[in-house]
């Protein structure tokens, strides 16, 4: 397990974006994408989207080398990660639920509506239901959103100048 700086920690607890940069899978190029991204608190971020194809998700399934940088805090961060894309809905729904948790705590957001269809979800998927009625089309949803893990596999190193530009 890589260790990680309290205050790399304390950036990835407290902001909603981080920048990843990967290489094109057809062009070879570099290619950096800011997302929204849960944490498991130790080594593995997991990055998502709306729902739908992503050419991020192919670029990472086709190149899984990448390089995770941090946009907000006091100081800028980059650590190397190995991307992997994750298929199985059993896998990937507890990681999209913390993900879409995650992201409505952002300011502004309807965060009472979401937790209720939040808190129906995980009641749902503990008690084992089938996915029934108005879940029928929220497994939907979940199934076309994108679901990437990345694990750090290197340390943390602070860099000068700021983070890279999205492309």
């Amino acid at each position: 397990m890589v260790t990680l700086p309290d205050d790399f920690r304390r950036i990835l607890d407290r902001s909603f974006v981080i920048r990843t940069t990967m290489t094109r899978r057809r062009s070879g190029g570099e290619r950096t994408v800011e997302t929204t991204y849960t944490w498991d608190g130790r080594d593995r971020v997991y990055l998502s989207g709306y729902p739908g194809a992503r050419d991020w998700v192919a670029n990472m399934a086709a190149n899984p080398s990448v390089m995770v940088t941090t946009v907000e805090g006091e100081r800028c961060y980059e650590v190397p990660a190995t991307a992997r894309v994750l298929r199985d809905r059993g896998e990937r729904v507890e990681h999209l639920l913390a993900f879409i948790e995650r992201w409505s705590e952002r300011p502004d957001f309807p965060r009472r509506r979401f937790g209720f269809l939040l808190g129906a979800i995980r009641l749902n998927r503990r008690l084992r239901l089938p996915w029934w009625g108005p879940f029928y089309l929220v497994r939907r949803i979940l199934d076309r959103m994108p679901c990437v893990e990345l694990r750090f596999t290197g340390e943390p190193r602070l860099i000068e100048g700021g983070p890279p530009e999205p492309s």
